[in-house]
């Protein structure tokens, strides 16, 4: 899943509004220039050129300065700073109309890019701070005596024709900048919106995940005990019982309670050693081959697993925790298998664009929608009651997150399972501290 990779760098909502803000202006500056020296050379009106142009300058320093900040410092943006520049835009804007023409001037329609982008940037409060404020522009300019345009030495009809051309252009203009950058603004912000929601299920994720390793640590601390006895008395029932054929078949359930008691041992140590670990000790060096073979340690012979690993792909080296990652691997492996009882399982691996591609594919039953929607969730499973507790392929999720990861399940009733798993190659040592707590119990 991508979200682990992006999450530490989502933005927040006011440095989007910012960084949109900007391209707005500069797209204002370059709109405001050519039609500075469209009117002056192609409409023959003349304009008090130096004023125009360092109201523009002044707009373009802020914008400049602006960027700089922006791009130098991880601070967060405040809404008051985007409400100033917007307000400082509002007064460059009504500078601009005062020496072209006051409020006879088409583009007083541009006073309603800004409105509309502080309704979609802004709290209700500023929002309705920068519409003062425009009023106040439009209001101010019949009593401040701005300039009227140049147009005595017109005919009439060529006068109406060019007012008529203007508003027909500023129309255009503002209507199109209200909507390329609205619908570009809250595009960002629904993008980022979706990300923090993946940001936020990854970290309930990992809390359950964090409390299901304090409930395996307190399990292998009390069952160490009983098991410890189960033990003892197996063993003594073995010295105990008689040789003769007849009690062959009870001395064999006695072994066979032995191994499996021998067996949980084994996997408390290494739940044990598995919490104890640095992330220094669980990272290490290996092969594509290699992880599959692991993951395949203690798997069933029946149904049969094959693998195929394309020849570029077996001699690259892979540095990430192979214990867990197979552990993980064996997880989807199982439940192929317990799907696909009586046909073959496939395991497929490859590297490719700098990841650890690996599919686990089963010819089973398949799943319907509502349970592959569910089928990651922790205590949710398909199985009969007493085959499976519903945490393997929720457990597996978890580590291949943590590792940067992603793991992918598709399904057709019918038509079988797929298991995707992709992981990097080599895998961030920031990131091992995230899975420590979970690697030894999947």
């Amino acid at each position: 899943m991508s979200v682990n990779s992006k999450s530490a760098a989502i933005p927040e909502r006011n440095r989007v509004n910012l960084l949109w803000l900007i391209k707005l202006r500069w797209g204002s500056v370059a709109g405001q220039l050519a039609t500075i020296f469209w009117v002056l050379s192609l409409v023959d009106i003349h304009l008090p050129l130096i004023p125009l142009l360092l109201i523009v300058a002044v707009e373009a320093a802020s914008n400049v300065v602006a960027s700089l900040w922006l791009s130098r410092t991880k601070a967060e943006v405040r809404e008051y700073q985007l409400a100033g520049i917007m307000g400082l835009d509002v007064v460059l804007l009504t500078l601009l109309l005062y020496f072209t023409g006051g409020p006879e001037n088409p583009f007083t329609f541009l006073y309603l890019v800004y409105i509309a982008l502080a309704a979609v940037a802004l709290h209700a409060q500023w929002t309705w701070m920068l519409v003062a404020l425009a009023l106040m522009g439009v209001g101010i300019l019949p009593l401040a005596g701005y300039r009227e345009l140049p147009l005595s030495h017109l005919m009439p009809g060529e006068r109406e024709a060019i007012v008529q051309k203007g508003m027909w252009v500023a129309f255009g203009v503002t209507a199109g900048f209200i909507v390329h950058f609205l619908w570009r603004v809250t595009g960002a912000l629904a993008e980022r919106d979706s990300e923090l929601w993946a940001a936020r299920q990854v970290t309930e994720r990992q809390e359950q995940l964090a409390s299901l390793a304090t409930v395996a640590a307190g399990a292998a601390h009390e069952l160490a005990t009983p098991l410890g006895t189960i033990a003892l008395v197996a063993k003594e029932l073995e010295r105990n019982i008689p040789k003769p054929g007849s009690m062959e078949s009870s001395l064999e359930d006695v072994c066979l309670i032995r191994e499996q008691v021998a067996r949980c041992r084994l996997i408390l140590d290494q739940m044990g050693a598995g919490l104890g670990r640095s992330s220094e000790q669980v990272v290490e060096d290996t092969s594509l081959p290699a992880l599959i073979r692991d993951a395949l340690t203690g798997v069933r012979a029946e149904p049969a697993v094959f693998v195929e690993v394309d020849d570029v792909s077996r001699g690259s080296v892979l540095r990430l925790p192979g214990r867990a990652v197979s552990q993980a691997l064996r997880a989807l492996i199982t439940n192929a298998q317990d799907a696909n009882c009586e046909l073959r399982v496939l395991v497929k691996g490859r590297i490719a664009g700098g990841r650890v591609h690996i599919s686990v594919i089963d010819k089973g039953p398949g799943m319907s929608s509502d349970v592959l929607s569910r089928i990651s969730e922790p205590f949710f499973t398909t199985k009969p009651p007493g085959s499976g507790m519903g945490l393997g392929l929720y457990l597996t999720r978890a580590v291949v997150e943590s590792l940067g990861g992603s793991l992918q399940i598709g399904s057709e009733p019918g038509e079988g399972t797929m298991a995707s798993v992709e992981l990097p190659i080599t895998v961030d040592l920031q990131r091992i501290g995230q899975y420590a707590a979970s690697e030894s119990h999947v």
